[in-house]
């Protein structure tokens, strides 16, 4: 609990206690009955009031993993007054996002996310039932994700990845923290295939590219807090915690931060820049589109293409200078293909295996989302494992320890890159739900094409142009891989290498 909570946890509690009992307890017996209580699958027995929110001590996708070891692949908790839903197997994953994805497609709302009434028209919280989903994922699809949309902002990336190495030779020799350096090359790559402008400056740790960083990181860490609106609902109105008050302050403070630039495209005879931006003004002028929705698709965005994908490059590099053998495969197949060619650009990926499978093994040890967006049983009659979800259950999906599954990966804890050599096996997800970073089904993300172009690009240039080094005094076992729980999965200790320049 931070130290900034309106009122003191024992307070909660008590006032949870009173409302729980009064309110919520005996109607959930009256909702549910024992027939399908006997249904759910195993696991822990809950405490009265808090259930088992104490059986889930430290990082959350280890502490799920463990109870996965204990009651089998398929358990349920109770969490508050909510009943939860873990599937940590691929042929569990395979009932909740194929063979039942129509009743547990829609996303599990939290307070927070309710903040400013953003969950009806932010396109990740949006039902795949909503019309304006259905709008937003289409658009973003057919101008950005597709084949012809990728080609069309190609240059804009490439040219933004030029920017980022040349920045970096700027500071040859010394110690830079790449998550950070990679994050603000990021926010530019993704503000200008988005709105044609940089909003980040990478020569500079101040203005900007902090406020923006800073929004983003706020935003997403009031969703991902324990919070006792969301365990316990009835309480919600109250938002004793005050996450939903804070996230609507970050979130307007991010709409201001864009209300300049849209506000120059509305004007008369103002801007046109030919970007997304403008697609989306367009379909505002025809009345299909709100401003607010615009603002919220573009935070969307933001959150979705900047956050996960430099932490999958900052994750790639650890494990590079970790294990030297493979940093020295990746560097040999970048020389045999790019030779004296001082920029490598998209063209080049596909020449790339063995770095594709470098990326593709970091993001199963690191997967950028270590749980799947939490869903809610809509109706009866979904079944995982061969047991029943009921009703209004929250469902999550632990990606995390999917993807190291014995039952699945020979040596799961072990970074063999050579397992996804001659795999009939890709980024995709598709009907493999043993490896799906970017999640599968109707919610898998839309922006995976980008992404996995922009990451291996980012890479492929980092590598070639600099030989990387730890700072002085570091040998490679030294190298941090500890994860932290987040939306995205965090480093414990951010990497800092010095890049050698080699042209």
């Amino acid at each position: 609990m931070e130290a900034s909570s309106t009122i003191p946890w024992l307070l909660c509690i008590s006032v949870a206690t009173f409302v729980f009992y009064k309110v919520c307890y005996s109607g959930e017996d009256r909702s549910q009955g024992s027939s399908t209580n006997s249904w759910l699958p195993p696991g822990p027995t809950p405490i009265p009031l808090l259930g088992n929110i104490f059986h889930l001590s430290g990082e959350l996708h280890h502490a799920l993993a463990r109870l996965a070891g204990v009651h089998g692949p398929v358990f349920s908790l109770k969490l508050g007054a909510t009943t939860c839903i873990v599937a940590s197997s691929a042929a569990c994953a395979r009932d909740v996002l194929q063979r039942h994805d129509q009743i547990l497609s829609a996303p599990s709302v939290t307070d927070a996310a309710r903040a400013l009434g953003n969950h009806e028209r932010s396109f990740i919280w949006l039902p795949s039932t909503s019309p304006l989903w259905r709008r937003l994922r289409a658009l973003s699809t057919t101008h950005l994700f597709s084949l012809h949309g990728l080609e069309a902002t190609r240059a804009v990336r490439e040219a933004k990845v030029r920017e980022l190495v040349g920045f970096l030779h700027g500071h040859a020799g010394e110690a830079v923290h790449v998550g950070r350096v990679v994050r603000s090359g990021m926010l530019n790559l993704v503000s200008n295939v988005l709105l044609s402008q940089d909003v980040a400056d990478l020569t500079s740790d101040v203005g900007q590219v902090q406020e923006l960083e800073t929004m983003i990181r706020d935003i997403l860490d009031e969703l991902t807090k324990p919070n006792l609106s969301d365990l316990f609902p009835a309480l919600a109105s109250l938002d004793l915690q005050g996450r939903r008050r804070r996230t609507a302050k970050r979130i307007t403070r991010f709409f201001d931060f864009f209300d300049p630039i849209i506000q120059r495209r509305l004007k008369d005879g103002g801007e046109r820049k030919e970007d997304f931006l403008d697609v989306l003004l367009q379909l505002h002028s025809a009345d299909q589109l709100s401003i607010q929705t615009i603002k919220s698709f573009l935070l969307d965005l933001f959150v979705a293409g900047t956050d996960t994908n430099s932490l999958t490059v900052e994750w790639t590099m650890a494990e590079l200078l970790r294990q030297p053998a493979i940093m020295s495969k990746v560097r040999t197949e970048l020389e045999e293909v790019l030779g004296s060619k001082q920029h490598p650009d998209e063209s080049d990926i596909s020449s790339l295996p063995y770095l594709h499978t470098v990326v593709m093994e970091t993001m199963r040890h690191h997967p950028p989302s270590p749980l799947l967006m939490p869903r809610k049983a809509m109706t009866e009659g979904a079944e995982v494992g061969g047991f029943a979800v009921p009703k209004g259950a929250m469902v999550i999906i632990n990606l995390w320890a999917i993807m190291r599954d014995p039952a699945t990966w020979t040596e799961p804890d072990e970074f063999v890159s050579e397992r996804f050599i001659k795999v009939d096996m890709d980024f995709r997800g598709m009907d493999r739900f043993e490896f799906m970073p970017f999640g599968a089904g109707r919610r898998a993300c839309p922006g995976m094409p980008m992404a996995t172009r922009s990451v291996i690009l980012i890479l492929a240039s980092l590598l070639h142009a600099f030989e990387w080094r730890l700072p002085e005094g570091m040998r490679p076992c030294d190298v941090d891989i500890r994860d932290r729980f987040g939306t995205s999965l965090n480093m414990v200790t951010p990497l800092k290498a010095i890049p050698v320049p080699l042209w």
